[in-house]
């Protein structure tokens, strides 16, 4: 009887043996990865804390319409030409995402430091090219836009921190 092959598969050497799923390691994989995502959002500073602040003009979705309204100008632009279409467009859609950031950025929701800091120093720009500097001299835009931006985005950075603090502090009531 000693001759008779058993008819259990044999192992080939060198290969592990088949994990059987289990659903309690599952849950304990799951359980770990939420809790390192948990501790993750704890300890980072930045990213969207709670919701977003409401609108000043109520339910009515100024910042949203303005914004549409700008692309759809932007868009007629690139239809029929002008310069004017263009102008109101981004100048329209300039102001809605500005209030959204703005809002945003002040109430500690979510941190839009740099965008904020580019306003005014393409603003000024902009104005120094109207004034006659022009972009070949580089230097004197960069020597007066640079500082602008770099004390903007310092000083906006720490109105965010001031405001980011104060809402985990207290969050906004529901």
């Amino acid at each position: 009887m000693a001759s008779q092959k058993s008819k259990r598969k044999r192992r080939t050497r060198g290969s592990a043996p088949r994990a059987v799923p289990s659903q309690r390691r599952e849950l304990q994989a799951d359980r770990t990865v939420v809790a390192q995502r948990e501790r993750k959002r704890a300890e980072t500073k930045l990213g969207t804390r709670g919701e977003r602040p409401p609108s000043p003009f109520g339910g009515l979705p100024v910042s949203e319409i303005a914004i549409f309204a700008g692309l759809v100008a932007l868009i007629v632009w690139l239809i029929n030409g002008g310069r004017a279409e263009l102008i109101v467009g981004s100048i329209v859609c300039a102001f809605g995402v500005l209030e959204v950031t703005a809002r945003e950025h002040f109430s500690g929701c979510r941190s839009h430091a740099t965008l904020l800091a580019a306003v005014p120093a393409v603003a000024l720009e902009a104005g120094l090219f109207a004034a006659g500097v022009r972009p070949r001299e580089r230097v004197l835009l960069l020597l007066l836009v640079v500082p602008v931006f770099a004390l903007g985005f310092w000083w906006l950075r720490k109105r965010f921190t001031v405001a980011r603090q104060a809402r985990v502090a207290r969050p906004p009531a529901p």
